[in-house]
């Protein structure tokens, strides 16, 4: 399955009565719900002594991922779009791959 095919099947399930407004902020709202809920399960797992439930943070990341196609949706734009530009920037960042040195010089540019 592609991205582009995973968004167009997820969103099948999209409250058809959300418009284009109310579909960019639940998404955003459904990104960071989400995220919070999959830091949840780490912070057990590192912090309280929780095995690491994977189970249950794959099922948050597939809502991330919904929310993720969502967005993309509401912006009008393929999701295969929004990760190949994330590539370009991460290659235009990082050549040869991550580098510290180069990660560190960034941090000080944008401060």
């Amino acid at each position: 399955m592609t991205a582009n095919e995973y968004q167009k099947e997820a969103m099948a399930t999209l409250n058809p009565e959300l418009g284009p407004q109310d579909i960019l902020v639940n998404s955003v709202m459904g990104l960071c719900g989400e995220s919070g809920e999959a830091v949840d399960i780490v912070k057990k797992h590192l912090f309280q002594g929780h095995p690491l439930n994977k189970e249950a943070l794959a099922k948050e990341l597939g809502d991330i991922a919904w929310y993720l196609a969502e967005a993309a949706t509401a912006l009008e734009m393929p999701l295969e779009d929004i990760l190949q530009g994330n590539l370009a920037k991460l290659k235009k960042r990082y050549p040869a791959g991550f580098n510290v040195e180069m990660s560190k010089a960034r941090e000080d540019v944008e401060k």
